[in-house]
């Protein structure tokens, strides 16, 4: 379909009945995509799931008492700790 024969974007009473109108139309017939361009988004944060984890005493301790002298919470440096980690598995995955 070429950019003249998209089809015109009706109006909405409310957001709810856009919400309906998006779930059953594809934004294609209404957009084109010969000006589509990539986008940053750069203050966009990744989804994050809460999850409970059982750590010995004394090892969490430990991690305030690192967390501390980095002047961060522990938690994230706990998440700095599984990043580093995981970044290195990975890569011995690939390399080996």
């Amino acid at each position: 379909m070429s950019r003249t024969n998209k089809k015109r974007l009706p109006r909405f009473k409310n957001e709810e009945q856009e919400h309906k109108f998006w779930a059953t139309h594809s934004a294609l017939d209404y957009f084109g995509t010969g000006r589509a361009g990539k986008v940053t988004l750069p203050n966009l944060k990744p989804s994050v799931k809460t999850i409970s984890i059982r750590l010995p005493e004394m090892m969490l301790e430990e991690l305030k008492l690192l967390a501390n002298k980095r002047d961060v919470p522990y938690q994230s440096l706990l998440k700095m700790f599984l990043a580093e980690r995981i970044e290195a598995e990975l890569g011995r995955l690939v390399s080996g």
